[in-house]
């Protein structure tokens, strides 16, 4: 169940990250399926982080008809690096994620680059206004993207309501113990 809802999440953040671009055109500075194998590279399993970045990273390519294999390269490096960052680190916290995921866009905007011109690929824009505009971007749509995914894939998050919902109910009997014991005395 659990890689049915990466393989859905990771497809629709690709989908939208080649579809948003015709909405509204500064949303090609935000990068969806960076944001993705950050949040897969911060929960500590090797080798789905790995995965998720290569696949991210090889179907962007091919959405864009740039040079096939750059993005799975950057995407996967980032996502080795995060992920050995998390394993010293500990990065549970939201603000914590915050510059985690700048450093992540950077890394992947200079990896990518630098591909391109080792072999000889034309760049579209200059790097540092684009690389900026991406940083910018990405981390402030990362954050709360972040913070909801954390909803949907966190044993924490699932415990929590479960047992919000066990208090409720155990509120209820208390309630109604209390008024008993008022109407006996």
């Amino acid at each position: 169940m659990r890689q049915l809802k990466v393989a859905l999440v990771l497809a629709v953040a690709i989908i939208l990250q080649s579809s948003l671009r015709a909405v509204w055109p500064p949303f090609i500075y935000v990068d969806l399926p960076l944001i993705v194998v950050v949040y897969f590279a911060l929960q500590r399993d090797a080798l789905q982080a790995l995965l998720v970045g290569a696949i991210a990273g090889l179907a962007t390519d091919a959405l864009s008809f740039g040079l096939l294999g750059a993005g799975g390269f950057s995407k996967t490096l980032v996502a080795y690096l995060v992920y050995s960052l998390s394993t010293r680190v500990t990065l549970d916290t939201s603000l914590v994620r915050i510059p985690v995921l700048a450093g992540a866009s950077l890394v992947d905007d200079a990896v990518y680059v630098l591909l391109h011109r080792m072999l000889g690929q034309p760049s579209s824009y200059p790097f540092v206004e684009q690389a900026s505009f991406k940083l910018i971007g990405t981390t402030i749509a990362g954050t709360v993207i972040l913070y909801m995914m954390d909803g949907l894939f966190s044993e924490r998050a699932r415990q929590r309501r479960l047992l919000a919902f066990r208090r409720r109910i155990a509120r209820r009997k208390l309630v109604r113990f209390g008024r008993r014991r008022k109407k006996i005395w």
